[in-house]
């Protein structure tokens, strides 16, 4: 099963009584947050859940060939790190 944006939405309102409409507000302007964050370089990190973040790649002058065209030297990278809890209760199963 997968948890999409919209089970978040009504799981959220199931457990606190806000209106789905404002939970789907709240949740899309912190994907809207955390994209920007992300893109200016900054990192996420929510206690015992997990940190993410970008890096920047330097592939080197001959960064290789891309359909055809040269392909970026630079690249972002984008990394998830579990936070400890989450890693300690998916190991307990």
């Amino acid at each position: 099963m997968t948890l999409t944006k919209n089970r978040i939405v009504q799981q959220i309102g199931q457990r606190t009584r806000l209106k789905n409409h404002d939970i789907q507000l709240m949740l899309e302007a912190l994907i809207d947050i955390w994209t920007e964050s992300l893109i200016a370089g900054e990192r996420i990190e929510l206690e015992n859940l997990f940190v993410l973040e970008t890096q920047l790649i330097d592939r080197g002058e001959a960064g290789g060939v891309l359909s055809g065209k040269p392909a970026p030297r630079y690249i972002r990278r984008l990394t998830l790190r579990t936070g400890k809890r989450l890693k300690k209760d998916l190991n307990r199963f």
